[in-house]
């Protein structure tokens, strides 16, 4: 039995390290996607994890399921595919460390997962099942995440979801609205930013929003992540904001809102409790061990490279107390 699965993209995140002397970006190559991050993040703290997924038959494709095994991440369920490449993306960075997203994909390899290629006891045996919308922008990935849901669902799993909106890889915004209503419809713990959810619900208040999700989507639990703001959340318990550590030195943000989500998920996974009957105290609790993991991680270049272990959150947090 796994403690998490999840299911998604795979790729290489050629990250912005400066400038040539003629201006063009200087790119720096990590193993990236939310999915693998989040379970990384999962796996380093002691989880016990599974990926599902496709990569190109290259050299890229063949690093990144290396660096998921030597991760501890079970990687039976990553295929190889000659047909396709292995996806790509440029984050470029401006001069605070946020990024924009550029991506070489038409198609990638993560797209073309087709649902009889999925290994059901990886879908099936697991306590968690985790997913995003990136698998969801076309088909045949978008049918295969749907059937993975349905029989993680079904098999009594927890079902986790992070929207993850990359607006270049939608066709147009009306399907990614409804590709991500979708998500939610379906998950019972909910990691989602605050441009997410504005996007979603057209403008509204986000803290209205994410009530809107319990309330009326059947979401148990809600981490509503604002940037430097820290992470507002809510269940049936109550709702509460916690800010998030202004005193590193942010050189990098990439992968920081899936390591905020795999610490998050750790800790609900560890309490032993139903993500809906976890008190606003214990909850804060999570929500600042989670910024504190995501905050350090911005101290480091990369997603999967820049994960803390859990010692060093932990002697971090003691540090501020």
């Amino acid at each position: 039995m796994y403690d998490v699965v999840a299911l998604g993209e795979l790729l290489i995140d050629f990250v912005h390290q400066g400038n040539n002397d003629v201006g063009y970006p200087l790119m720096q190559g990590n193993p990236g996607g939310a999915p693998g991050n989040f379970l990384s993040t999962l796996s380093k703290f002691g989880a016990k994890t599974g990926f599902l997924g496709k990569v190109g038959s290259d050299r890229f494709g063949r690093m990144l399921v290396k660096t998921f095994r030597d991760a501890g991440v079970e990687t039976k369920g990553i295929l190889v595919d000659d047909r396709y490449f292995t996806t790509l993306a440029f984050v470029t960075l401006d001069d605070s460390g946020d990024r924009e997203f550029s991506f070489a994909r038409k198609p990638g390899a993560d797209t073309m997962l087709t649902i009889d290629e999925l290994p059901k006891d990886l879908v099936t045996e697991t306590k968690v099942f985790h997913f995003g919308t990136l698998s969801m922008t076309g088909e045949p990935a978008r049918s295969t995440t749907k059937e993975a849901v349905r029989m993680a669902k079904e098999a009594g799993a927890m079902i986790t979801f992070d929207p993850n909106l990359r607006r270049p890889l939608w066709s147009s915004m009306e399907l990614a609205r409804e590709q991500m209503l979708w998500g939610l419809r379906h998950a019972d713990v909910v990691k989602i930013g605050q441009d997410e959810l504005e996007f979603i619900f057209e403008g509204q208040d986000f803290k209205d929003s994410a009530k809107k999700l319990v309330e009326d989507f059947g979401v148990k639990l809600v981490f509503a992540t604002m940037g430097k703001e820290g992470c507002y959340f809510i269940n049936r318990q109550g709702s509460g904001q916690v800010p998030t550590f202004q005193e590193v030195k942010t050189i990098d943000t990439t992968g920081a809102g899936d390591i905020f989500g795999g610490s998050a998920v750790y800790q609900v996974f560890a309490s032993g409790i139903a993500p809906e009957q976890l008190s606003t105290e214990r909850l804060a609790e999570i929500v600042r061990f989670a910024n504190a993991a995501a905050s350090l991680s911005t101290t480091k270049h990369g997603g999967i490279p820049s994960i803390p272990s859990k010692e060093e959150v932990e002697a971090f947090l003691s540090r501020g107390e």
